[in-house]
């Protein structure tokens, strides 16, 4: 049911009614029930204690009526009822007819699509309000802004809120508004606000004109407007819609002893983090100077340190003198016999190489019958084709030379 019942209300909230007064009764509570019908069918109604004091008129059976509200569905019987939110005599409706045709073109265009929405400031620097300066919501507005944020600028820009001239001036304040904002930032949120009346009353808060300007807005705006059962389009194209001009300051001025409450409860948490960190500061500081230690322990410590490296270099020093000494006897001892038998290898490698040259000399051949010739240059012939006949030739003998002549 609850799923119907919002399939209802996006779809077609907020709706009028025209028709005849049924069956109605007044509760003890103060809610009113009763039906509307027309030739067609009829219609179950409800109207809450807070819209039924509203009305400037008792209704009546078969009084002709106009309801404004909302679609619903009444859970425990699975029924379809119109909550009346606004109820007069029958007159008005050709007025209220234009302002469905104008909300559901402007609805088209999306003008008032939620994804346009935007979050007012936390904590806005200034205030910005369009009305009228003789009108019972500015002074709504000024008491409570003064009494939730009195440290907070308040500008005010003035605009008639009914009659024929009053979208005109509306519009006008708002460009203002936007200019002064855009130059100075000023107004980081708007309040458009007026009080209750009848549909003629708020007539200028559904003008075309006016409902763009507002869409232009480059700060948030906040829409007060009536009562809470009043709807113009003005409700509808603001990025919030108050039930009434107090309930507009309200929402975009968290109270002054809200935000003291902020602020003590984040001194606390900065206090915490503050001590939390001095402890661990603290706790760290007295670890490094157990590590540390008191300065005379260090340089006894120290001094012991470089005590022990002295030692260690000075019988490492011993050591070393001591094995150079060693190698120094060793080598005293073994030099005399290592160059003995140094001196009797060289001489018998020289016995050797004599040896091998003496086998090697041209003599020795001569000896056994061989000569040695040469050209009168003194080349050796080793080769027939290096002689010619009639050359004259030199043989070299074991006992001597001859001179010799090539025959052929």
């Amino acid at each position: 049911m609850r799923a119907i019942a919002d399939t209802l209300s996006v779809r077609f909230n907020p709706v009028a009614v025209r028709g005849e007064v049924s069956g109605f009764s007044r509760a003890a509570s103060g809610h009113c029930y009763f039906s509307l019908k027309d030739d067609s069918g009829q219609v179950r109604c409800a109207m809450f204690k807070r819209a039924a004091e509203q009305l400037n008129f008792t209704p009546r059976d078969g009084l002709l009526v106009e309801a404004q509200g909302k679609l619903d569905v009444y859970g425990p019987r699975g029924d379809l009822q119109l909550i009346v939110e606004s109820l007069k005599p029958a007159g008005q409706g050709a007025l209220f007819e234009q302002f469905l045709r104008f909300k559901a073109k402007l609805e088209a265009e999306g003008l008032f699509d939620p994804a346009r929405k935007r979050p007012l400031p936390a904590q806005p620097r200034s205030i910005g309000v369009v009305t009228s300066l003789g009108a019972a919501a500015l002074r709504d507005v000024v008491t409570a802004l003064r009494r939730r944020v009195p440290h907070i600028p308040v500008l005010i820009y003035p605009a008639a809120v009914q009659g024929m001239q009053a979208p005109a001036e509306l519009c006008r304040a708002l460009e203002a508004v936007y200019q002064r904002h855009q130059v100075h930032g000023e107004s980081e949120v708007l309040l458009v606000v007026r009080g209750g009346g009848s549909l003629e009353d708020l007539w200028s808060f559904n003008d075309e004109a006016l409902v763009r300007t507002l869409a232009r807005a480059p700060m948030p705006v906040v829409c007060g407007v009536g009562h809470e059962t009043d709807f113009t389009l003005a409700d509808f194209v603001a990025d919030l819609r108050a039930p009434t001009p107090t309930a507009a300051a309200e929402l975009c001025a968290p109270s002054r002893e809200t935000r003291l409450g902020e602020l003590v409860y984040l001194q606390d948490r900065l206090d915490e983090a503050v001590y939390s960190a001095v402890d661990q500061r603290a706790q760290r500081l007295d670890r490094l100077a157990q590590r540390l230690g008191r300065p005379s322990g260090r340089l006894h410590d120290s001094r012991q340190q470089l005590a022990g490296v002295q030692h260690r270099i000075q019988s490492a020093l011993m050591l070393f003198r001591q094995h150079q000494n060693h190698r120094l006897d060793v080598l005293q001892r073994s030099l005399p016999q290592g160059a003995h038998r140094a001196l009797e290898a060289h001489s018998r490698r020289i016995d050797q190489s004599a040896a091998a040259l003496a086998l090697l000399d041209p003599r020795l051949v001569l000896e056994r019958g061989y000569a040695f010739l040469t050209d009168p240059q003194g080349l050796a012939i080793m080769r027939k084709s290096q002689a010619r006949p009639g050359q004259a030739l030199r043989a070299t003998l074991a006992d001597g030379e001859l001179g010799i002549t090539v025959d052929h």
